[in-house]
């Protein structure tokens, strides 16, 4: 298993397929497995980079060193390791910290950005409230259901038991670390988006709880040239509950900007 080294951690990941590169970052509730649906489509292509998020998965990680600002210096290291000069980042809910850090400060080896189901660590208001009531909900109820629609493990109780599974998998992260997280967030400033370079595409969905439409609506508007795309049916983990619709938005887009 490859492993890139960074400040502090030490990360997991896999580039599978050939062409220009593709990376996918994942959400708060998952980790590499998160993109199995994603896989097989993309690498078919280009040269897809799956990995897990600093103490997540089986990047170690002691939990003093746990900060996402530091999420897309650990995404630069990948890239170092592989002898990757520029990547497409694909982003789902916390991997948007990722995504639109390392655009913001290094566009030199973004090509294009897609944040789901995110904000990507911009506060606005409506932003701020979502997050609180969400963190308020995973904690009590779960991650899977709150970022799966009650229909979705309604029809599909498997696949929200291979959810719940793969997000089981993130053993670093005790109630307690998850505690310490909440308090470490750097917003991305409204003055830093207004310098960003990188074509943009942010994804939402017609039930999420976590950032609902109208919060990523909010986001989207402080973004120079950003697209946005609203899928129906799913909840916060489109990638995962309307696959079909998740992978040809974020292939469209690729096709126009990922080299």
């Amino acid at each position: 298993m490859p492993f890139a080294q960074a400040d502090g951690a030490s990360i997991y990941y896999d580039a599978i397929g050939e062409g220009a590169a593709v990376a996918f970052a994942h959400g708060a509730g998952g980790n590499a497995a998160s993109w199995w649906q994603q896989v097989p489509v993309f690498s078919a292509r280009y040269r897809m980079i799956v990995f897990d998020h600093r103490l997540y998965g089986r990047s170690p990680c002691e939990p003093e060193n746990f900060d996402r600002t530091k999420f897309g210096d650990d995404l630069m290291a990948i890239l170092d390791a592989e002898g990757i000069e520029r990547t497409a980042i694909v982003c789902q809910s916390m991997g948007g910290w990722t995504g639109l850090r390392a655009a913001l400060e290094r566009p030199d080896r973004v090509s294009c950005l897609v944040l789901s189901n995110t904000s990507g660590g911009v506060s606005t208001p409506l932003v701020a409230e979502n997050i609180k009531v969400a963190r308020a909900r995973f904690a009590s109820e779960g991650f899977g259901n709150v970022a799966l629609h009650s229909s979705f493990i309604e029809r599909h109780p498997s696949l929200a038991f291979l959810y719940a599974q793969i997000s089981s998998l993130n053993a670093q992260l005790t109630p307690e670390v998850r505690e310490k997280m909440a308090g470490r967030d750097d917003p991305v400033t409204q003055e830093a988006l207004a310098g960003l370079g990188v074509p943009t595409l942010l994804i939402t969905s017609e039930n999420d709880v976590v950032f609902p439409p109208a919060a990523i609506r909010e986001v989207a508007a402080l973004m120079p040239g950003a697209e946005l795309v609203e899928l129906p049916e799913a909840g916060h983990s489109p990638y995962f509950e309307t696959p079909e619709a998740f992978n040809r938005t974020v292939g469209a887009f690729l096709e126009r900007h990922a080299g």
